[in-house]
């Protein structure tokens, strides 16, 4: 585990820049899209349903796919996740939400962040402290960030509403099976349709989707790692 205080300058550079890429998706980007979205009368359930689902492509998707390339331990973009947790975690404590996306009904949001560090952090240290270990927890997350959002987005359009509905899971099956057989083969196809269907059922409150989608595509492909079948 020495390996993990191995950190180099550019990687402090690279949380920098990331950290401040992912606050001007939060801040300037989706804000002003609320904005622009109100001024033409979109409902606001609706513009805030999107805005969530904007920063879940351009803040968790895209950042995770770079973690692989820029960052030789999960330290640092562990750091990045927990502080973005406590930021999201703090206006919903103080009662001041970041009103263009956050809502008072849940804080789903955080458990993104949590987890979006969670699952990279654990594949990288058990597949092997490397590179390519690090694409056994971008996938996972990756079906948080790029799959359920486009299942959001179906929904978002279908019934003007947050619900949970086959036609968005079917939209999800789309995205993720072809991102995890690409990236992992036929364990990330595997994990792709199961993180999609199990996307279907949360319970309020308790458990949500932010969960329950990264958990079971990496436990998916860790199980691919048990069985005489080469990932």
């Amino acid at each position: 585990m020495y390996r993990i205080m191995l950190i180099n300058i550019w990687e402090i550079v690279w949380t920098i820049v990331l950290f401040t890429w992912v606050i001007i998706v939060v801040q300037p980007v989706t804000l002003n899209f609320y904005k622009w979205a109100k001024k033409r009368g979109i409902k606001e359930n609706k513009i805030i349903y999107y805005n969530r689902k904007i920063i879940h492509i351009l803040a968790g998707g895209l950042v995770a796919l770079l973690v692989p390339f820029l960052f030789e331990t999960p330290l640092l973009p562990f750091i990045l996740s927990i502080v973005l947790a406590v930021l999201t975690y703090i206006p919903h404590k103080t009662g001041k939400l970041m009103y263009w996306f956050q809502v008072e009904d849940n804080m789903y949001e955080v458990n993104f962040c949590i987890m979006w560090g969670t699952v990279i952090a654990v594949s990288w240290i058990i597949f092997g402290m490397n590179h390519q270990a690090y694409w056994y927890g971008v996938v996972p997350v990756a079906f948080m960030a790029f799959g359920d959002a486009v299942t959001g987005l179906v929904r978002n359009i279908m019934y003007g509403r947050r619900t949970k509905s086959w036609y968005g899971n079917l939209a999800m099956i789309a995205v993720t099976v072809p991102v995890g057989a690409a990236v992992i083969g036929l364990p990330g196809a595997v994990a792709g349709v199961l993180a999609s269907i199990v996307e279907h059922f949360e319970i309020p409150g308790i458990i949500d989707d932010n969960i329950t989608v990264p958990l079971v595509g990496f436990l998916t492909i860790l199980g691919f790692n048990y069985l005489p079948i080469t990932i």
